[in-house]
């Protein structure tokens, strides 16, 4: 009897997916604290000092202008129509600033992986940007919606996953969140907490892979994953209803829930690769809230200055949900500090209760 043929294992390393560019943008207005108040015509005490102790000092929104005084209400379609608008305009922008920057036609563009929380589209962003920007009507898409601050992570899972399949082959994550599409103008003190945090900002990193496992210029390769969800604080983080329109809530006790797991996943990632936390140069943090940024260096052991770009994008631009860790990570890039063979970890946080991970190496 004859055997079977069998195929040789190749030796080659298997594709590594690389974040070439990443590109950011915001609405054309931003505000300071004080003129949120303004606006909101808030005259609570209580929440002025919420305001002032969140160490934000502006945020880029789209608000509508007041007349005669007073805010107009916007409906259900006004939000709907608010979220696309901006998620088109920062998605364009971005988009074609990262394919600018490495010369990659729009039609070498292969898969697109489009994130955001704060609006819901049929058809989707996706869909909106292919045709407005004319991309290959054969592209491979994804939309995530509605994972929350996390979901950058979990869609650069995905496209790194579509780029490892398609090694040589470009593709776009893109999160855009418009959270002044979810705005909520109730008096309790909860709705609030949320007012005095978000923004409106949205991000796009082009991604290519290859066999080469450390690149071949100082561009972070992704090397591996790891989720943690913790379900049961599934209630901590949600959207609710308040006054007809769509709210977010976040559980007073959010900073300690992630402080308090965050070491595990973290522990998970680098114990596969044998590495220590002193091993990592870089720390990519979505910019959650002071509290919340406070407890995961603690809990961490971070140095002082480890979070420096996650605190600085929570200063000037808030809460940005899924599109945070893009900004921070625009951060590190202006910098120039990053060298070939550093190390890093990208951290998202959101609903679920959810704690991404991602482990980066230049």
């Amino acid at each position: 009897m004859t055997a079977p043929a069998t195929t040789p294992r190749s030796s080659a390393a298997p594709p590594v997916a690389h974040l070439l560019e990443v590109s950011t943008s915001t609405p054309p207005r931003s505000y300071t604290q004080q003129q949120i108040l303004d606006w909101m015509q808030e005259a609570d005490p209580k929440v002025h000092r919420l305001f002032h102790n969140s160490h934000i000092e502006r945020r880029f929104l789209d608000l509508p202008e007041p007349v005669a005084g007073e805010i107009p209400e916007e409906s259900a379609q006004d939000l709907v129509d608010k979220h696309l608008r901006g998620a088109l305009r920062m998605g364009q922008e971005t988009i074609l600033s990262v394919l600018a920057r490495r010369n990659v036609p729009i039609t070498d563009v292969e898969f697109l992986v489009c994130v955001s929380s704060t609006g819901f589209l049929c058809p989707s962003i996706s869909a909106h940007l292919s045709k407005s920007l004319g991309m290959p009507n054969n592209m491979r898409r994804v939309d995530i919606v509605g994972m929350g601050c996390n979901a950058a992570v979990n869609g650069l899972h995905s496209a790194t996953s579509m780029a490892a399949a398609r090694p040589g082959r470009y593709g776009l994550l893109v999160c855009l969140e418009v959270c002044s599409a979810a705005y909520a103008r109730g008096r309790k003190m909860s709705t609030a907490v949320v007012n005095s945090l978000f923004g409106d900002g949205g991000g796009t990193l082009l991604i290519h892979s290859s066999h080469d496992a450390d690149g071949s210029d100082p561009t972070p390769a992704v090397l591996d994953f790891e989720p943690f969800i913790l379900t049961d604080a599934i209630d901590a983080m949600k959207f609710e209803l308040e006054d007809g329109r769509l709210s977010f809530f976040l559980d007073k006790n959010i900073p300690h829930v992630i402080g308090e797991h965050v070491t595990i996943p973290i522990d998970r990632l680098l114990a596969r690769h044998g590495l220590e936390k002193t091993a990592i140069r870089h720390w990519l943090v979505h910019s959650g809230g002071k509290k919340v940024i406070d407890a995961i260096e603690r809990h961490l052991g971070l140095p002082a200055d480890a979070l420096r770009h996650t605190r600085a994008v929570l200063r000037e631009y808030g809460n940005l949900s899924s599109a945070s860790v893009l900004f921070a990570l625009e951060r590190l890039n202006g910098e120039g500090i990053a060298q070939k063979g550093d190390l890093g970890v990208l951290i998202a946080m959101g609903p679920g209760t959810s704690i991404e991970t991602a482990l980066l190496r230049w």
